[in-house]
């Protein structure tokens, strides 16, 4: 069972390697990478683990990322890694929110240790907030659908049940009955609340990009691609993918998503390799998807 979840960004690629081999051997569920901004989306209000980040970095630094964590959840656990010359620069960020700071070149038991307390400290606070929230008798899903109507009543107990179930969801309504509030409310509900819930709109997606965005791709992929990028299916790993106006999608696509959907892999553009894919796909339509088929 994992002690916990650490975020770890460097874009010191051995360095990311050594360190997620210590923080995986000391029993920690780790998540790479090598620039602030593609760990953004991964901190939230309900994030259950420590942020691990470099301070100097091209693009968004370290001290932005803080600044960024800091304003989705002032008590996440944010741990600094300093070169010699930035000690000055992460003390002054430690009066400004940060948990503690590891000067390179650190050892892997002593990251593991700071890993370890930053981790104790979130678990405590996440179990205060529950208390507060136990203690104030209002109920999540009730302050997210709102209202004591019997049809209301209903949908929130549905959401409750299904919740639970970890399957797969269709939702259908016409435009505007708050499809995609329901489906946050389910992912709100089920055991998968602290990971990324990554909202698709497949109507709007760039045809010519379309799995780039979905998928990832490799280094040269195709021409532009400078870089590797993992696509928003990835980025979801234990979360909820909600894909809206489903509908909308090209048939060539769905054909990729039914086999994303049964075998639960992706494969990202320029590569022969399978990522396992751990998600929940909830889709939703404004038409009757069944009569639509059968015609």
């Amino acid at each position: 069972m994992s002690k916990g979840k650490v975020i770890f960004v460097d874009d010191d690629e051995h360095l990311r390697i050594a360190s997620k081999q210590a923080l995986d051997l000391a029993g920690y569920d780790v998540e790479c990478f090598e620039s602030a901004e593609d760990a953004l989306d991964y901190l939230g209000k309900d994030f259950e683990g420590v942020l691990v980040t470099d301070i100097r970095m091209p693009g968004m630094g370290g001290m932005a990322l803080l600044q960024h964590a800091m304003e989705v959840d002032i008590e996440l656990p944010v741990v600094l890694v300093t070169g010699h010359g930035d000690v000055q620069l992460a003390v002054e960020a430690m009066r400004n929110g940060a948990y503690d700071f590891i000067e390179k070149p650190f050892a892997s038991n002593y990251l593991s240790d700071v890993v370890g307390r930053a981790i104790e400290k979130r678990k405590l606070t996440l179990e205060n907030r529950k208390l507060r929230s136990a203690a104030s008798g209002r109920d999540q899903l009730e302050a997210q659908l709102m209202g004591r109507s019997k049809s209301m009543i209903e949908l929130r107990q549905h959401i409750r049940t299904v919740a639970q179930a970890d399957a797969d969801v269709l939702i259908v309504g016409e435009t505007g009955t708050g499809k995609e509030v329901a489906a946050r409310a389910l992912h709100a509900a089920s055991a998968r609340s602290g990971r990324p819930f990554v909202a698709i709109n497949c109507g709007a997606l760039p045809e010519a990009f379309i799995e780039s965005e979905l998928f990832g791709h490799e280094v040269n992929a195709f021409p532009g691609a400078m870089r590797s990028r993992i696509g928003k299916f990835e980025h979801a790993r234990g979360g909820t993918i909600f894909l809206d106006e489903i509908e909308t999608m090209p048939v060539a696509l769905q054909v990729k998503l039914l086999r994303v959907v049964q075998d639960r892999s992706i494969t990202r553009l320029g590569s022969n390799d399978p990522v396992a894919l751990d998600v929940r796909f909830i889709a939703a339509s404004k038409a009757d998807l069944e009569a639509e088929v059968a015609d």
